[in-house]
């Protein structure tokens, strides 16, 4: 049995150099959204549902991403309604959400 149901890794690489990157694209805050809404929604903790920081996950072209472990399941997003989506249908309910699938 794993130590979380489901552990989500957030890109939040900023680069130096001017290429693409998660951040660009607000990536931090929208952590710290879905870290909230899995708080508030009681998911948070052991044997459920732990969010984290990444650095690059080398998918910076897609992005912004975050891979849903143990699924191995990546998604991209643009907004708080997508984290939302990606909470309630796959973190709650198992169902990957396709649209945003990468």
């Amino acid at each position: 049995m794993t130590y979380y149901r489901h552990h989500v890794f957030f890109c939040v690489n900023q680069r130096s150099n001017g290429e693409p990157c998660c951040n660009d694209f607000q990536a931090q805050a929208m952590r710290d959204y879905a870290k909230s809404r899995i708080k508030a929604l009681g998911l948070s903790g052991r044997s459920k549902v732990r969010i984290n920081n990444a650095g690059c996950l080398d998918r910076c072209n897609e992005g912004p991403v975050i891979v849903v472990y143990p699924e191995e399941v990546w998604y991209t997003y643009v907004d708080q309604e997508d984290i939302d989506e990606i909470i309630e249908s796959h973190l709650q309910n198992g169902q990957v959400v396709e649209r945003l699938k990468i």
